[in-house]
């Protein structure tokens, strides 16, 4: 179990942060996005075990982003929201394609470091291009469907809304990601969707609180 014990605290640790994002104002809340999206692709790599299920470490983060924006979207707006949808893809992108020249240096003899970072930053084209489209597709249809939620529910139930948008943005993330970056890869794409997806209905499930917690404490325009 212990796992699913750092699992919860950092959980409860990424909600924290953005919960301090939406207190300090927008601009925290879109660099809340765009660390999370970065943190997202350079954790996707470590996997772990979770309630008997496969998954990677990154699962949190992407989730993370999304409420980021939710939280963006429902204290901002929708112009902020799709500004920060740029931004979050501009500094993903950089960072995919920056940290590949940082490998391209050739190291000198006193360098212990390129091994490590070759493991970690060596990502296959196929995974990096699909991560950066699944990653803007994603964050479009939430901001989107945020809004349409906001408008149809008369800015009432905001836990149920935001969650509603992560389950649905998170659905289409998962399948996405797995079918242009795993398939043939894996043996069974339909497993890996199933075990992601699970895990990242306990993230949303477990996000859902500090929503609500947000809404009692800070009103639109307050910050």
């Amino acid at each position: 179990m212990f796992n699913e014990l750092i699992f919860l605290i950092h959980i409860i640790l990424i909600a924290a942060f953005c919960l301090a994002a939406l207190a300090i104002g927008p601009s925290a809340l879109v660099a809340a996005i765009a660390t999370q999206g970065v943190l997202s692709n350079l954790f996707v790599t470590k996997q772990i075990t979770l309630l008997g299920l496969s998954v990677t470490c990154s699962d949190a983060f992407v989730v993370g982003a999304i409420l980021c924006l939710n939280l963006l979207q429902e204290y901002y707006g929708k112009t902020i929201t799709k500004k920060a949808i740029v931004i979050s893809f501009f500094t993903v992108l950089s960072y995919l394609i920056l940290s590949q020249i940082h490998l391209i240096y050739i190291p000198n003899q006193f360098d212990t470091m390129q091994p490590h970072f070759i493991q970690i930053l060596h990502l296959m084209p196929r995974i990096t291009i699909a991560s950066v489209f699944v990653y803007l597709v994603t964050q479009t249809f939430d901001a989107m469907l945020f809004g349409f939620l906001k408008r149809f529910f008369n800015d009432k139930f905001p836990a149920a809304r935001s969650a509603a948008s992560m389950i649905c943005s998170q659905f289409l993330d998962t399948v996405l990601f797995t079918f242009l970056a795993l398939y043939g890869v894996v043996g069974s794409v339909w497993n890996v969707i199933i075990m992601s997806f699970a895990i990242k209905i306990i993230v949303i499930a477990l996000f859902a609180p500090f929503t609500k917690l947000a809404k009692a404490f800070i009103k639109p325009g307050q910050n």
